[in-house]
């Protein structure tokens, strides 16, 4: 089932009764809305002004529905979890932790490959030569000690906006800079919560390691998922209007959970398939399988 994803611009107050999300518009002279929580994946509260009731988020995270709140320049900056997100969460933390180095290298070096070839393909599309990403593709080793994964993305953003003057990637360069700050926080999320869903601890990555970030896997993981967002966002600035983040491209980079993406030969929400890699990764830490299974572009 696609779970739904909501985004609250405005002031509101949010409390739940009979297991619904109830909406209250104190700006408005409307009567309250409501929403089936078990239908929610995502909920994004943006305005300082919105008021949660404790028995809601209670709920939320018993659905596991991502709560994601934001700062003062409107992007995303926490996200709510759950303490127990997987009935055998103990068991699956102890095959995480205990993975051994040589596993993890193994794993990164799947994960860099997988976004590289990605790349490739999102550029491909635009007719762009790719040859040297397919190349480095195939060339990543074990833990990627050549930093192809580097290498690749300047290459990468150096020709998907080509152009746009004074572009590099870069979280406080000139836009689309701000739209994948965004999307790329929304796809964090995402990930996130595949991981506690799966039973594992976002923060303890196979590469990423850094004692300041509470995501590390999570930004380990989502790494073959990014050129989604890229196109996505392409498709923005092609449509003319993207110097400011405003509601409604937020609403469209809203939609990435439900993107579909083409993961095992199969074609799946991008949520849904967040999850098949989560449990393949869970499955390489346990010895079951050697093979994350990433998504196609």
């Amino acid at each position: 089932m696609i779970k739904r994803t909501l985004f609250f611009g405005n002031p509101a107050y949010l409390s739940t009764r009979n297991e619904q999300l109830v909406v209250n518009f104190p700006e408005e002279e409307k009567s309250p809305a409501t929403i089936p929580i078990e239908d929610l994946g995502y909920i994004v509260l943006e305005d300082p002004q919105i008021t949660i009731t404790n028995g809601l988020l209670m709920k939320l995270v018993q659905n596991k529905t991502a709560v994601i709140t934001c700062d003062k320049q409107h992007l995303p900056c926490s996200f709510l979890q759950p303490l127990v997100g997987h009935s055998e969460q103990t068991e699956r933390m102890r095959h995480q932790l205990n993975a051994s180095l040589p596993l993890k290298k193994n794993l990164w070096q799947q994960t860099v490959t997988a976004k590289i070839s990605n790349q490739a393909a999102h550029l491909s599309g635009y007719g762009h030569n790719v040859k040297k990403l397919r190349r480095w593709a195939g060339e990543v080793k074990s833990g990627d000690a050549e930093n192809h994964e580097a290498i690749a993305a300047a290459y990468y953003f150096q020709l998907l906006f080509a152009d746009i003057d004074g572009f590099s990637r870069n979280q406080k360069g000139v836009p689309p800079n701000n739209l994948l700050n965004y999307g790329y926080a929304i796809l964090r999320a995402v990930t996130a919560r595949a991981l506690v869903s799966s039973g594992m601890l976002p923060s303890v990555g196979i590469f990423h390691r850094n004692k300041y970030n509470a995501f590390c896997l999570a930004d380990d993981i989502m790494e073959p998922y990014r050129p989604f967002v890229d196109g996505l966002v392409r498709e923005i600035v092609e449509e003319g209007e993207y110097m400011e983040l405003n509601r409604d491209i937020k609403i469209m980079l809203l939609t990435i959970p439900a993107m579909d993406v083409s993961i095992d030969g199969k074609k799946s929400p991008l949520m849904v398939a967040m999850s098949r890699t989560t449990n393949s990764l869970y499955d390489c830490f346990a010895g079951i399988s050697r093979r994350v299974l990433y998504p196609e572009f």
